[in-house]
């Protein structure tokens, strides 16, 4: 098993235990999230790819200002709250497990004060493709897509590339940013560190180059959030071929 590197620790934290955030230096995000769970509920917890991703939307406005975007595997819907602070409309989703559909809507609420957009929380679940008519049209509405550490599991990772080939096949231009740590393992078989998860992702995605353009972006754009920004931490960017 995989476990990922949380960064709790050094994340401050209210009396409640909930997370607390300095989005400016008078400013305040209340993020309701655990410090610890099962891996099959890690969506509870807050990793530093939706804080690099959070990051890049705050440093980059004019992309994401007045846009329909979508966030997949949400979490705690931290990126999805930031992106309400520019966009017209936030799709935010994940799988209903644990009341974490609950929560995020929770969280929005907590933070209303800043949201601007209109936002919708609602499920969409990587291991099942089959989506009815009117909720893929609205999916297909978004031209920004967003998913921060989705990258855990190799069936999740094979669901959410199914999903991004679904999404991508749109006739309309798509941008998609995808936040992730590379999580380094040793295995006693290659007597060697890898970055197994990532490796995986790697593999499914360069099937589509022809059809796709990926391109890594430098992440050495402001920091609005308290976190480590670590060397092994990724941002990638992928849009259809639409965009050219």
């Amino acid at each position: 098993m995989i476990k990922p590197n949380c960064a709790n620790s050094i994340l401050p934290h209210d009396s409640d235990d909930d997370l607390d955030i300095d989005r400016q230096k008078e400013e305040k995000l209340i993020i309701e999230h655990r410090t610890t769970t099962k891996l099959q509920h890690v969506g509870l917890q807050v990793w530093r790819g939706a804080l690099l991703l959070a990051d890049y939307i705050l440093s980059n406005p004019d992309l994401f200002k007045d846009k329909t975007v979508l966030e997949l595997g949400a979490g705690v819907g931290l990126t999805s709250i930031v992106a309400s602070f520019l966009a017209k409309e936030v799709i935010c989703t994940d799988i209903d497990v644990e009341g974490i559909l609950k929560l995020i809507r929770r969280n929005f609420l907590r933070n209303s004060a800043y949201v601007k957009s209109k936002f919708y929380v609602n499920e969409l679940d990587f291991l099942n493709s089959t989506w009815p008519t009117f909720y893929k049209e609205r999916l297909n509405e978004a031209t920004i897509i967003l998913a921060a550490d989705v990258i855990y599991d190799e069936s999740i990772t094979e669901g959410f590339v199914r999903t991004l080939k679904t999404l991508l096949s749109s006739e309309i231009p798509k941008t998609i940013y995808i936040a992730l740590e590379k999580r380094y393992v040793f295995t006693a078989a290659n007597m060697d560190t890898t970055a197994p998860m990532y490796e995986e992702f790697l593999k499914h995605i360069e099937t589509e180059e022809q059809n796709w353009r990926i391109e890594y972006i430098k992440i050495d754009f402001p920091k609005y959030f308290k976190y480590d920004r670590l060397k092994q931490m990724i941002l990638m960017k992928i849009q259809n071929k639409l965009n050219e």
